[in-house]
């Protein structure tokens, strides 16, 4: 009854104040009213997609096909089997298309740090089973980034996560002492060497045997999370989980329907 209430005062005063400071979707431009969520109507935030069911049991690559996982459930791609990754598994939650990409963006570049409960919150919908995690640890930034961005989005995720579960998050104990240029800017091969030695654990004792849940907001290669983990593992850890919110797709695997739509909102923008 009191969340009843309290959810019905917060739609209220969230249409008094749209009603005189109008606010627009950042996707449709459509008028915000009563939808819950910053910068976007509820239509276009449902729009959100799930990744495909057949996905590496590793690190949650998608497969061409569902056959991939039909006969074996635990099936690993072939990057995994070739070079396994230090991390125990990954789970990527959603594809990094569209709607998301945008909210992301928005959250992480253009300092929309209001974001960070609903991007949770999808998160938390798709939360796999981790009753034997001890310690969650967001993906660190370097000082410099920090200032720059002023917050660390990683943290924000994994805050929220951190409430749901129950599960303390440790958010200075992973650091980033080396300043490195930003993934999004190099190659594959670039990537790999880019983060070699980047990040630093300062209290190696405090994670001895500690099983830990790592959070980062989007999983493109996997080079920034495995480095993560194979530096906690390298401190005396024990087994490093990964949740991502969003996972960058080759467009071969992102289903025609969704396609259409990312065409179709495109035109739209006169993109």
């Amino acid at each position: 009854m009191a969340n009843h209430l309290t959810e019905s005062a917060s739609g209220f005063l969230r249409r008094a104040l749209r009603f005189f400071l109008p606010v627009h979707c950042s996707s449709c431009h459509s008028l915000l009213t009563d939808d819950p969520i910053p910068h976007f109507c509820s239509d276009c935030w449902n729009t959100i997609t799930l990744m495909p069911e057949a996905r590496c049991s590793r690190c949650d690559r998608p497969f061409p096909s569902s056959i991939a996982t039909t006969y074996s459930p635990h099936h690993v791609c072939r990057p995994c089997a070739e070079h396994p990754p230090s991390y125990t598994k990954a789970w990527t939650l959603y594809p990094y298309i569209s709607l998301l990409q945008q909210a992301i963006c928005l959250f992480k570049y253009q300092g929309k740090a209001s974001l960070a409960t609903p991007l949770a919150a999808l998160m938390i919908a798709r939360l796999p089973p981790l009753d034997s995690v001890d310690v969650i640890m967001p993906v660190p930034l370097h000082s410099e980034r920090l200032r720059q961005r002023e917050f660390n989005q990683s943290l924000l995720l994994a805050d929220g996560i951190g409430h749901h579960l129950d599960i303390p998050v440790a958010y200075t104990n992973l650091i980033r002492p080396v300043p490195t240029p930003a993934q999004t800017t190099l190659s594959r091969k670039n990537r790999l060497n880019n983060l070699r030695r980047a990040f630093a654990v300062r209290h190696p004792e405090a994670i001895v045997r500690k099983r830990i849940l790592l959070i980062d907001d989007v999983f493109t290669t996997g080079t920034t999370v495995n480095e993560c983990a194979k530096t906690l593992r390298k401190a005396g850890s024990g087994d490093v989980f990964v949740i991502t919110l969003g996972r960058t797709m080759d467009l071969t695997m992102i289903p025609d329907r969704i396609m259409a739509q990312r065409v179709r909102s495109l035109e739209l923008l006169g993109g």
